[in-house]
């Protein structure tokens, strides 16, 4: 954004008309002196050179949040970054904001950096803050089990009177009732569906790690084939939860066919992310595509459990395709673990901190 759109605005915040030098300085001590217990590894090495800011908000921002560059912050769970030029909502401005908008997202941003379950991912950027981008992990024990699913977020003008906007990077797949193959996410805290009461969209309790956390449990579940609402009535019955598992066997297939598209082609800001987390998750996947195909019902752990009849004509047409989806990953993953090796070789700081933070 800017500089002399947000400086008056950030004067008026801080309650006068300092000069630059003066307020970046006093911002700078401040931070230093609210998050000094927060120190890094001695044995590691930050880089000192940050490129100049475009604004005193860029600048406060950096200061509390991190840079984003190829350094010690790359692989934490929340860091705010620069290239927004592949969001979803890049083009879209941010219009007309408030003093008190600013405020909003910089507290989002610290519920965020606080609060963030260990299996989900955020990028903000410094340029423009209404923007951010979000990986979740998907969740065992589902058919979703070990994937990548990326989401863009946009906070409107008139946020958090009403909520933000999230596109799923779908690949054009439908593995979800709530996911659209248009990228659209239908939740009710989104006001993309219909609810009730603390189920919709509330601007003094509703924040966007809720909606996260809601996407991460309630959309990718174990059995993700009752959230269609005509399909509830048929839980717990014999028809019904055999849909159920032929569902899972569909949503796992397009699961693998994401795998395939976040390796070939990750977002920006997350390359780092997902040549270790599928490195580091290889053998699990490829495992449980095997378990699958021997007839495993999928989202059980390690193959055990109860298994699909191997005459069922459903299953064999699920595991032919398997076979051959399978068989691509295993390429991709191969082509992912030479990726890996570079970048450890490139940046062995990098690489140790991305192991830290997912193996915890």
């Amino acid at each position: 954004m800017a500089f002399f759109s947000f400086f008056p605005l950030f004067c008026l915040f801080l309650g006068g008309a300092f000069c630059v030098k003066r307020v970046l300085r006093m911002v700078l001590n401040k931070v230093l002196e609210l998050f000094c217990v927060k120190k890094k590894d001695s044995k590691k090495k930050v880089q000192k050179h940050e490129p100049e800011c475009s604004s005193v908000i860029s600048s406060m921002t950096r200061t509390e949040y991190g840079s984003g560059s190829d350094g010690y912050n790359l692989f934490s769970q929340f860091d705010v970054v620069q290239d927004f030029s592949d969001h979803y909502y890049a083009k879209n401005s941010p219009g007309k904001t408030s003093k008190d908008w600013v405020k909003t997202i910089q507290n989002e941003w610290k519920l965020l950096q606080k609060d963030l379950p260990e299996s989900i991912y955020v990028r903000a950027y410094e340029d423009r803050i209404d923007l951010l981008r979000a990986v979740i992990v998907g969740p065992a024990g589902t058919p979703y089990h070990d994937g990548l699913f990326f989401f863009d977020v946009r906070f409107p003008s008139e946020y958090p009177q009403s909520p933000p906007k999230v596109h799923y990077h779908s690949g054009g797949l439908r593995l979800n009732p709530n996911l659209y193959e248009s990228g659209k996410v239908c939740l009710s805290l989104l006001n993309t569906w219909w609810g009730t009461g603390c189920e919709k969209w509330g601007k003094s309790k509703s924040t966007i790690l809720q909606v996260l956390v809601s996407i991460q449990g309630l959309v990718l579940n174990d059995k993700p084939y009752f959230n269609e609402p005509g399909n509830k009535n048929s839980a717990n019955t014999a028809p019904g939860e055999k849909n159920s598992l032929a569902y899972n066997q569909t949503a796992f297939l397009l699961s693998c066919r994401t795998m395939m598209y976040s390796l070939r082609k990750p977002p920006k800001h997350f390359e780092s992310l997902v040549a270790h987390h599928f490195h580091e998750r290889e053998r699990v996947i490829l495992d449980a595509c095997d378990a699958y195909i021997s007839g495993a019902v999928v989202g059980s752990s390690s193959g055990k459990g109860t298994k699909h009849p191997c005459n069922n004509r459903s299953f064999a047409d699920f595991k032919k395709s398997l076979e051959k989806y399978s068989e691509l990953l295993r390429k991709d993953l191969a082509a992912n673990r030479t990726r890996f090796l570079k970048l450890t070789r490139d940046s062995p700081a990098a690489a140790d901190e991305i192991v830290e933070c997912t193996s915890n």
